[in-house]
């Protein structure tokens, strides 16, 4: 998603009206014509030539106010040419320079967004995806009360699901060539980690299917067990509740609290009940 924000920094920085002297106001005119090039090139989509002028803004005046903006405006254009890869340094040393900046919740989350716009699907390196998830999470955590927190709360839930997803389907893989030990270890990282997330019902069924495959009958069941205190009227646990009876086995009315299963039946339920709040 493109997120475009209008910068207005003419009159913010008042730079014109407190020059006194001709020589004042020749270099104001310059950095003012050199800022304008740089919208005016914005404006018309000519993103690497705006990048230009903004750097020789910086170049030719570093400390002024003006070269702050030109690099927030340096990170703008580059998110909107889709130069994602300049657009995360360029955002980095934005941050590192002006950390209590106020439009700093801005810059994270171009810089979140510029991780989140190159997730690939499942089959491929998630990376960009973890990447993206910290940088909201950041975003998040400094700026709660921010007009992008609410946009990045979302992303994160996203984030979470296809991280849960790239686990899935390694699992799925691991199950299906009967790496039972393997499919299992990927479920209960989804059941651990990702319990907000809409993989959470066909995990816990994966792993009773999984157990059972292994011949572990108590650890089949408390799956199941959790799955229906949490999910009675899912799709996965009216298959977990088929696979067991084809087993001659019973879905538990009580799930042991003291196992595994247990502590991951009690977050569930925290989870469960906050999502339905």
């Amino acid at each position: 998603m493109k997120f475009l924000k209008v910068v207005v920094l003419v009159s913010a920085l008042g730079l014109a009206a407190c020059s006194s002297t001709p020589e004042k106001r020749e270099i104001v005119g310059e950095v003012e014509l050199l800022y304008n090039q740089g919208m005016d090139l914005l404006t018309e989509g000519r993103y690497g030539e705006a990048v230009n002028a903004f750097e020789e803004l910086e170049r030719q005046h570093p400390y002024s106010g003006w070269a702050t903006r030109a690099q927030m405006m340096v990170v703008f254009a580059y998110y909107n040419s889709e130069r994602y890869d300049e657009a995360v340094p360029a955002a980095d040393r934005f941050i590192g320079s002006h950390p209590g900046h106020k439009d700093l919740p801005y810059i994270l989350y171009l810089k979140a967004m510029s991780h989140y716009n190159r997730i690939s699907d499942v089959r491929r390196d998630q990376q960009f995806t973890e990447e993206a998830l910290q940088t909201f999470n950041e975003l998040v955590q400094r700026y709660p009360e921010s007009e992008y927190a609410k946009d990045a709360k979302l992303k994160i839930t996203l984030c979470l699901d296809h991280l849960a997803g790239k686990e899935m389907m390694v699992g799925r893989y691991y199950l299906k060539n009967r790496r039972y030990m393997a499919a299992i270890n990927r479920f209960r990282t989804v059941v651990e980690n990702y319990q907000s997330t809409s993989q959470i019902q066909e995990a816990l069924y994966r792993l009773s299917e999984s157990y059972l495959a292994l011949g572990i009958e108590d650890e089949a069941t408390q799956s199941a067990a959790v799955l229906g205190h949490n999910y009675p009227s899912s799709v996965w646990y009216q298959k977990a509740y088929d696979l067991l009876g084809q087993n001659n086995l019973k879905v538990p009315t009580v799930v042991e609290e003291t196992s595994w299963f247990g502590r991951v039946w009690k977050g569930l339920k925290n989870t469960v009940h906050d999502s339905n709040k």
